[in-house]
C-alpha cells in the first residue's frame, strides 16, 4: 500500500483543505473492523470511529461511531430525523463516498453526506478515522472531527 493511492491522496488534500492536524497512517495491512484498527494502532476498541454509511429511502447518512458500538438503527433514525436506517450497499457507499467500505473517511465525498458524530467518542483524547482506504487511518480528536465534519452529536446507543 502506498501513501500515494488516489483515494488516500484525495482524503490528504481534503484533510490539509480543512485544517486537520493529525497524522495520516498507512498500516501494512488492511484494516476494515475496528478491531483490527486498534490492534494495529495499538489503541483501545472504542477510539475507533468508524464510518458507516446507511441508506435513509435513498440519501446517504453516515454515522461516525465508536468502535465500541453498535448503531441501534431504530433509535438513531429517530434521532436524526429519518425514517428507517438501512445498511448501505457497496454500490451505495462507492456512489456517494466514492470509496470502499472498510476505508469510507469521515470526510472527501463527492457530494456532501449529512454526518452524525456518536457522542461516545468524546472520551478519547485521540480518535482513528479512516483515511479513504482499508489500509489508510488518521488520528484526530472528537472536537477536531466535529469541526472537519460539520457532524452533530448523536448517541447511536
Amino acid at each position: 500500500m502506498s501513501a500515494d493511492h488516489p483515494s488516500i491522496s484525495r482524503f490528504r488534500d481534503e484533510h490539509e483543505r480543512r485544517g486537520g492536524s493529525g497524522e495520516i497512517v498507512i498500516l501494512p495491512d488492511s484494516v476494515h473492523t475496528a478491531a483490527l484498527a486498534a490492534e494495529a494502532l495499538g489503541c483501545e476498541v472504542g477510539a475507533i470511529a468508524n464510518s458507516l454509511l446507511f441508506d435513509a429511502g435513498g440519501s446517504p447518512v453516515l454515522i461516525l461511531t465508536s468502535g465500541a458500538h453498535r448503531v441501534d438503527t431504530v433509535r438513531t433514525a429517530a434521532a436524526v430525523g429519518v425514517e428507517r436506517l438501512k445498511r448501505a450497499s457497496p454500490d451505495f457507499v462507492r456512489e456517494h463516498t466514492g470509496q470502499v467500505i472498510g476505508g469510507v473517511s469521515p470526510i472527501g465525498h463527492p457530494s456532501p453526506v449529512p454526518t452524525y458524530l456518536d457522542t461516545w467518542l468524546e472520551k478519547y483524547d485521540v480518535v482513528w478515522a479512516a483515511a479513504g482506504h482499508p489500509a489508510a487511518v488518521f488520528s484526530t480528536s472528537y472536537d477536531e472531527l466535529l469541526r472537519l465534519t460539520g457532524a452533530t452529536p448523536v448517541d447511536v446507543e
